[in-house]
């Protein structure tokens, strides 16, 4: 056992002074510029606020935590860190010994004319032992390259799961404005159909006693038949999505949960201040992920590198042995074996070098990955800005033109009645009111989406 302690011992010094040949991991700069377009520079790079945070509307919190806890993707994600982190585990018990006990039994019978004293015989041998078995001493830090390749690995996965759940968050709120904008539309397609019913009737009572033309009436018909077209097609939308809320959720989604007003729900989302550095993208999980991949790839450069040189390994137990079951706890009957080897490559047909260039390769392969990802962000970001640079002045003209059509369909309807103009230039009004409150539905449906795109853009949503 003494040998075993020094054994150890020796083992344990050799591991601290052990080099390393993974390249020193310098982080590529950003292929991007420092400031978005149109968004004035700050001194430093703010934080999203938490989605609890951003999300004023207690509904939406509400679906979101229902989000979290039951949609299938976010749980294969988080299920893809417990695999990581496994695997993580059984690369990493690879710096230490496998140290196992053996107990055994060996029986041979030999006969006679090869029996030493001419008579055949049988001889029995028991043992218990405890030991390793080809342990590598990590001279050249292949192992612990190894080792770090997957930690990183395991690193990348819960970046993963982090931009998944900003993914979540995101395509949760967006579902939600989708299905409010959707029932404020069929509500206005439903009063807008009541509204032409009634101006159908009436023109169909001066139709029938002769105070208004054929074309008239038919007029008011085709508004009327579209209308109701409309509200039959708002009604099959607002179904498909309480359908995707409920899939993104991943549960049933509680009525008392739905959105009630669509007014509401715009204003319910925060807003986020524009002036930031393109900086803050590198707090984007997806970009974090993708740094995490590049330290993998560059740690198996280690690994590679050190396949060039001697990889040491050694055996070793202790134990007793008898040839009789009863004696191997008797005095004397201690056995110990210690069997280092050492494997030098001499000829491998260009393999290592092979295998060592294929590293590099896809260590640039994961620098590319990384510059792309970053140019993406910035892209989406830069969008976001650009849509949010104009939503403000394209909700106010939607406003006054709502304001001014509602005007102007009065006005038709008086003079109209006063017998000034005709009954088409009251059809028109009425067409021209109803598309721009549609029009105004999707402006301020756009946004809360462009808001809630910026959020993503930004890394928020993780917290």
């Amino acid at each position: 056992m003494t040998a075993l302690r020094t054994l150890a011992v020796a083992m344990a010094a050799t591991l601290l002074g052990a080099c390393s040949l993974i390249p020193a991991y310098e982080r590529p700069a950003a292929p991007v510029p420092a400031a978005f377009p149109d968004a004035p520079a700050t001194a430093g790079a703010p934080d999203a606020p938490a989605w609890r945070d951003y999300f004023a509307d207690g509904r939406l919190r509400e679906l979101v935590e229902l989000a979290l806890a039951n949609n299938r993707d976010l749980r294969v994600a988080a299920l893809n860190i417990e695999r990581a982190r496994a695997q993580y585990g059984i690369q990493r018990a690879d710096l230490f010994p496998s140290i196992s006990a053996n107990a055994g039994q060996t029986a041979q019978r030999l006969p006679a004319e090869l029996s030493r004293t001419g008579r055949a015989g049988t001889t029995r041998q028991y043992s218990a032992t405890v030991g390793f078995s080809a342990y590598e001493l990590d001279f050249f830090g292949r192992i612990r390259s190894l080792n770090e390749q997957a930690l990183e690995q395991f690193l990348a996965t819960e970046e993963a799961r982090r931009s998944a759940q900003i993914s979540l968050v995101a395509e949760v709120a967006d579902a939600w404005l989708r299905l409010a904008a959707d029932r404020e539309r069929q509500t206005l397609a439903i009063n807008t159909l009541a509204t032409r019913q009634k101006s159908y009737d009436l023109t169909k009572r001066s139709f029938d006693v002769g105070a208004t033309s054929a074309l008239d009436l038919r007029q008011a018909q085709t508004l009327l038949e579209g209308a109701r077209a409309d509200v039959a097609r708002y009604a099959s939308l607002v179904a498909q999505d309480q359908n995707a809320l409920a899939l993104v959720v991943g549960a049933p989604v509680p009525p008392s949960l739905m959105p009630q007003d669509f007014a509401e729900s715009i204003t319910a989302v925060a807003e986020l201040p524009a002036g930031v550095p393109s900086e803050v993208l590198t707090r984007r999980p997806d970009i974090l992920q993708a740094e995490r991949q590049l330290r993998a790839a560059n740690a198996s450069i280690g690994a590679a590198r050190a396949a060039f040189f001697p990889r040491i390994s050694l055996t070793a137990s202790a134990g007793t042995a008898s040839s009789k079951l009863d004696g191997l706890f008797e005095g004397g009957s201690g056995t110990w074996s210690f069997v280092p080897q050492i494997s030098l490559p001499i000829f491998e047909a260009g393999r290592l070098t092979a295998n060592l260039e294929a590293t590099k390769v896809q260590r640039e392969i994961a620098v590319a990955q990384y510059e792309k990802s970053i140019q993406s962000a910035f892209r989406e970001v830069a969008d976001a800005l650009a849509d949010r640079a104009t939503l403000a002045e394209q909700l106010d003209a939607r406003r006054k033109l709502v304001e001014a059509t509602g005007e102007s369909f009065k006005l038709s309807e008086a003079r109209y009645k006063a017998g000034v103009d005709s009954y088409f230039g009251l059809l028109d009004a009425q067409r021209s009111l109803y598309a721009a409150q549609l029009d105004l539905i999707a402006v301020r449906q756009s946004d809360g989406t462009n808001r809630i795109a910026l959020y993503k853009a930004l890394g928020g949503g993780w917290q």
